[in-house]
């Protein structure tokens, strides 16, 4: 238990921010699988369209501060390379 009033709000405000991030980063973890397992099954268009998403998702996680901004770019260079080696 937090000893002071301060100590309590930063034990409160820390769970709400955590669960932000881990929703954030769930979010981008599941739309990455679908986005390559659509590569690997050879539907361009679906990967083509999930990518987008993939990207917007990261951009978000990046803009919340629950991703760094150097490993969203490195994620989405790594997709884009995986969606241009599928065409």
């Amino acid at each position: 238990m937090p000893n002071t009033k301060s100590a309590g709000k930063r034990m409160r405000s820390t769970v709400a921010k955590t669960e932000r991030n881990r929703n954030a980063k769930s979010r981008v973890r599941t739309l990455e699988k679908k986005f390559r397992a659509q590569v690997t099954a050879g539907e361009k268009e679906a990967a083509a369209a999930t990518m987008s998403l993939v990207f917007s998702a990261l951009d978000k996680a990046s803009k919340g501060g629950s991703l760094h901004w150097a490993t969203v770019n490195r994620k989405k260079a790594r997709i884009a390379k995986v969606a241009a080696s599928a065409k």
